[in-house]
């Protein structure tokens, strides 16, 4: 099965790919770049129309952010994919990346891969834990078929979608990387997005500078996650799609106008600074003759490291389909590439300005996606070559410390986590995220009415399996509860069965439930008042109760199913 996840994924980043770049080619055919292009302004905003029209017209389902929707599916859906997926992502990408849109396409290729894994598995009706698994050779096939680097694949799968790193995944996960990446070979070449043969060592004394650009990786990974969000999440708050695709779409056709590296993926541009021309950044602009003016090159390079987050944003926001996997790289390797030119400048170091723009693009993976070894394998692998695994390393695991202090959460993760739904490496988070909570509540007990008298009530107790009782409103609302233990000196005597109500010895309990919350959230609150059972409410209205040794009891059976190899 994972040989067949491999050839699928694997021709789909082919597909893709070539739909992607003849698309490109036959827009911009016949552009001269001495001067600006007004065609600019029109491309990105029909890219985005036709995709708007195309995922709520044909498709009537949001096809955007791939490897979220993954990561949803593992911990609530358990792995089950839309079967579309399989093909609406890379129609919906053509359409956007085609046209301009600031996007990648390795997270439409990604979630093409899962789906096609998740399909697979369940037509041959395996269990959850099977279907994940599937559902992460899948994705790593993809990335490894698009860069043809089968390592990166399978790290990718086990950092970003947080797989476990055991035997029975790996293999799997290895035989679908291996077989997309030959698949894309044999189509495409040898060459990846950006091929580059390094032609010398890296130096000892540059490793300082390293660390720097490790340390300004860490930083910008925190701008690219908090500022993309903050600037998708203003155009979302824009209720009429139209309206939203508009404003987007003007955005990043005014910006793609200005800046047209911005365009699509950037692997062109990223390919240029990597041989060292800095001409191609100003192609199309009416900067073009002051090419050779160094400031402003310069002040060109962090423009674009600026605005494409806004272009990023604009494009997703807006309704495009595209992934923050090629504006990552565009932005790291754009950083790297301007600070190796600014301290060559400046006379403070002189620096190959290559190793800076691939170490910058690890920089900004290991922080934007918190995956360093999948930074640091992936360049190592597009280099046919290990000779910069050790600034690499250190860049790549500088940056992920620097945002780390900052943000716990990838900018894949940040959503699903302030939702409790995130599956994580701790087995104990992973259990808890797992488990549902309508799973556990329990609904045997006995409720009474609040003008209920004691003889009444004792008359309930008679009949009921539980020391507990809710005392419930007649329109539903849970008032509080009566405890067994503390009624039991007064239930024997006759003389209080008419004068006392419910009202009167009642108590409240020390926490609430609601019905929406995860579990995570359920067991802090067991741990902050050390009951044994907490009422579960929605909106006010008793649902039931959650007691520690149900969720004990499902914990268990939870945490057995998924340990097991």
């Amino acid at each position: 099965m994972s040989f067949v996840i491999g050839l699928g994924s694997g021709l789909a980043a082919v597909i893709l790919k070539n739909t992607i770049h003849f698309t490109h080619q036959l827009l911009t055919e016949g552009f001269t770049m001495e001067h600006e292009n007004w065609l600019y302004l029109a491309y990105p905003l029909i890219g985005i129309f036709l995709t708007v029209i195309f995922s709520k017209y044909f498709v009537k389902d949001s096809i955007s952010h791939g490897v979220t929707k993954i990561l949803h599916a593992f911990s609530r859906k358990g792995g089950y994919l839309k079967p579309h997926n399989s093909f609406t992502s890379i129609i919906g990408s053509t359409f956007t990346i085609g046209f301009g849109g600031s996007v990648g396409a390795e997270s439409p290729i990604v979630l093409t891969g899962a789906s096609i894994g998740s399909s697979l598995g369940r037509m041959f009706h395996l269990n959850q834990k099977t279907i994940t698994l599937l559902v992460g050779a899948g994705a790593a096939g993809a990335v490894a078929g698009i860069f043809k680097a089968p390592i990166a694949g399978m790290v990718f799968t086990l950092e970003v979608l947080m797989l476990d790193l055991t035997m029975a995944s790996v293999v799997p996960l290895l035989i679908a990387s291996v077989t997309a990446t030959t698949i894309a070979t044999f189509f495409l070449g040898e060459g990846a997005e950006f091929a580059f043969h390094l032609e010398e060592q890296f130096v000892l004394n540059n490793l300082p500078w390293y660390v720097v650009l490790g340390v300004i990786g860490g930083l910008l990974s925190l701008y690219m996650t908090w500022g993309s969000m903050y600037a998708e999440g203003k155009i979302l708050k824009i209720k009429n799609p139209f309206a939203r695709l508009l404003t987007g779409g003007l955005i990043l056709s005014l910006l793609i106008f200005l800046f047209p590296p911005l365009y699509g993926e950037g692997y062109t541009t990223i390919s240029a600074l990597l041989s060292g021309n800095t001409d191609v950044i100003v192609e199309n602009t009416f900067f073009y003759t002051l090419k050779e003016n160094n400031l402003v090159i310069l002040g060109f390079l962090l423009l674009l490291i600026i605005f494409k987050i806004v272009a990023t944003a604009a494009t997703n926001g807006s309704g495009g389909v595209g992934g923050i996997f090629a504006p990552t790289l565009f932005t790291g390797g754009i950083a790297g590439f301007l600070l190796s030119k600014l301290l060559k400048d400046l006379g403070w170091a002189s620096l190959p300005s290559s190793h800076f723009t691939l170490a910058g693009m690890a920089a900004l993976m290991a922080g934007v996606m918190h995956a360093p070894l999948t930074g640091i394998f992936l360049i190592a692998e597009i280099t046919n070559g290990y000779a910069l695994f050790i600034p690499l390393i250190l860049t790549s695991t500088v940056s992920y410390l620097t945002i780390m202090y900052f943000e716990p959460h990838s900018i894949y993760t940040k959503r699903l986590a302030k939702k409790g739904e995130l599956l994580t490496h701790h087995k104990d988070k992973a259990v808890l995220t797992l488990m549902r909570l309508n799973k556990v509540i329990e609904t045997d007990f006995k409720t009474v009415n609040p003008d209920m008298s004691l003889g009444e009530m004792v008359k309930i107790i008679a009949k009921a399996r539980r020391n507990l009782f809710p005392v419930v409103h007649e329109d539903g609302k849970l008032l509080g509860i009566v405890l067994l233990d503390d009624i039991r000196e007064i239930m024997f005597n006759n003389e209080l069965y008419d004068k006392m109500k419910v009202e009167n010895f009642m108590t409240v309990p020390p926490a609430f439930i609601e019905a929406s919350e995860n579990m995570d959230q359920v067991m802090r609150k067991f741990e902050e008042t050390g009951a044994w059972n907490l009422p579960v409410t929605d909106q006010g209205r008793y649902l039931g109760f959650v007691s520690k040794s149900k969720i004990f009891s499902v914990y268990r059976r939870v945490l057995i199913h998924f340990s097991d190899e």
